[in-house]
């Protein structure tokens, strides 16, 4: 009888002692496949999206920025890649690793904290020495992010007068206003500070761990850094790179933008149906209430409209900025990139173009009088589309090798292949638009550099993976008006005038130091009246009906010429 019971007590000790072993066993297979989740998280994909899947170049990819992204989405977005962004395949990883890598995405993350005092403890001084790098004329000057390498150029004309190193550097690079500096943002927070004057990066500082976009006051004293984790927006002394403030928000900011006719910028949030107008003086937030979220939006050229898509980009929607009532909607196909919009004049009105997302066209409308006016396919998803008023085109990518060229007149289309079986991407213009930039957006890339009407090559430079491109003019809002101005003369004024050289009318650099703003509008507007008080005999010239726009245009061109 005690064998049996000996026997019993074995056997039943021996199950389980095996029914924990294999508890055992069971537990730590799950927890090799979570690490093994975690072990090639690390290896693919923190380079872009940090060790702690916090955002370095790509966003972060924390359990709430995936939340409405489904399993086999990012399954599918790992193994395929998203279309129309930077991010590569992983194809050649089998659908086990990747269901391990999606487990892993789906793990919790500690509260992701970064406040004042963490920010100014990321204060980093880097170079000391000022040097004068050549600058000629700061209109010319462009900023070339290649990102493959993390480095910046700045380049006037066809030359490179400079370049430095910045980590994880993505894109968004804004200038002042007076051409002494521009700062350089990157998707995990960092702001740095490069002098034009004096030839350097000074300096740099961590905003937070994932930061959405950066812009200037109209004073250029001051930064407002939008963040995405955490959601705040963060302020700082532009000289000094102090930080003034921390204001916390409630919702993903798509991006705020500066206003350059009043002390004032703009955000909206992806997720949330409110707009915030801040006051960049007194820092003070306003909250306006809206009927739905407002992703993604520029302001418009005169800055009295805000351009935005609503319901995923299904609907592109115009709102006065005044007022925030909606003035012109429109349901469209595909999310347009509107913060790569491009601008033009032409017979009295004004225009822009947008790519859009996932769809194989760019679309045409007119301002002002709102109307969609072409949806022209060109033959892939583009990412970019750029003009200059000494360009008869607007220059657009499309996803593989080819430029593809849409005249102005006519809409009609010529393809051009810059390097065959070599991604194009994105073209930017000198100032005075005499030279193209191109992006062949390869490890092994280059950086090409066309005159803009003949498009002959002037140089090429050897590039890793070489994105945005920005010039001094181009990339600020203020000089849009004289852009069209430009064009204005093209179409009104070049057959009695001329820039710098006396012609049947005086040139515009003689006009702009002679007379001030009044006098070159009445002329414009009243010839008849004016020309005695001009110190003119008798008037050759016509009254022009322009209507406000174009002649802040026109008068914003002659302007500029002033001390040229």
């Amino acid at each position: 009888m005690k064998k049996l019971l000996f026997s019993l007590l074995f056997l039943i000790t021996a199950l389980f002692a095996e029914s924990k072993f294999d508890s055992f066993y069971v537990h730590q297979l799950e927890s090799k496949l979570d690490t093994s989740g975690k072990e090639l998280y690390l290896k693919y994909c923190a380079s872009c999206h940090h060790e702690k899947r916090l955002g370095v170049s790509g966003p972060p990819l924390l359990p709430v920025f995936l939340r409405k992204i489904s399993d086999k989405k990012l399954h599918d977005i790992i193994k395929n890649s998203l279309p129309q962004t930077l991010m590569p395949k992983f194809d050649f990883l089998s659908d086990k690793d990747i269901d391990a890598i999606v487990k892993y995405l789906r793990t919790p993350a500690k509260n992701v904290v970064w406040n004042l005092d963490n920010i100014k403890k990321s204060y980093q001084m880097i170079d000391k020495k000022k040097r004068d790098i050549g600058i000629k004329n700061i209109e010319n000057v462009s900023l070339v992010v290649e990102r493959g390498a993390n480095r910046v150029w700045i380049m006037e004309d066809e030359k490179v007068l400079d370049w430095f190193s910045f980590k994880n550097v993505h894109g968004g690079l804004k200038y002042t206003l007076d051409g002494k500096s521009f700062y350089v943002p990157t998707r995990d927070g960092w702001i740095g500070h490069y002098s034009l004057e004096e030839g350097r990066l000074k300096d740099k500082i961590r905003a937070c761990v994932n930061l959405r976009n950066i812009s200037l006051s109209r004073d250029g004293k001051r930064i407002f850094a939008t963040c995405l984790l955490p959601q705040s927006v963060v302020i700082f002394d532009s000289k000094t790179l102090e930080p003034i403030n921390k204001i916390d928000v409630d919702g993903k900011i798509s991006a705020l933008y500066e206003l350059y006719s009043k002390d004032e910028a703009i955000f909206t949030f992806r997720d949330k149906a409110k707009l915030v107008k801040v006051d960049t003086n007194t820092l003070e937030f306003r909250y306006f209430d809206l009927k739905m979220p407002i992703e993604d939006f520029f302001i418009d050229p005169f800055e009295e409209y805000i351009i935005g898509t609503t319901r995923k980009g299904s609907r592109l929607s115009i709102y006065s900025i005044d007022s925030l009532e909606k003035v012109f909607e429109s349901n469209i196909e595909g999310m347009p990139h509107l913060f790569s919009a491009t601008y033009w004049y032409k017979d009295g009105k004004f225009y822009f173009a947008t790519p859009h997302l996932k769809k194989p066209y760019v679309t045409i409308w007119q301002m002002y009088d709102w109307k969609l006016i072409k949806k022209i396919d060109i033959g892939g998803d583009g990412f970019f589309v750029k003009t200059h008023p000494a360009s008869a085109y607007l220059w657009a990518d499309n996803g593989n090798d080819e430029l593809i060229l849409i005249d102005k007149k006519d809409y009609s289309i010529e393809k051009r292949v810059p390097v065959k079986g070599k991604r194009y991407i994105h073209t930017e213009f000198s100032g005075d638009g005499r030279y193209a930039y191109l992006s062949i957006y390869e490890s092994d890339g280059e950086l090409i550099v066309l005159q803009s009407d003949t498009f002959k090559e002037i140089v090429r430079y050897f590039a890793n993976v070489p994105v945005g491109k920005y010039n001094f003019i181009n990339k600020n809002r203020v000089f849009y008006p004289r852009l069209f101005g430009m064009s204005i003369f093209k179409e009104k004024c070049w057959g009695c005038h001329h820039q710098t050289a006396e012609a049947f009318g005086p040139p515009f650099s003689e006009i702009a130091k002679k007379r001030d703003e009044g006098e070159i509008i009445s002329q414009i507007v009243d010839p008849k009246h004016t020309y005695k008080e001009l110190g003119y005999k008798r008037n050759s010239m016509p009254a022009f009906n322009l209507n406000e726009k174009e002649l802040k245009s026109i008068v914003d061109y002659i302007k500029s010429w002033k001390d040229k």
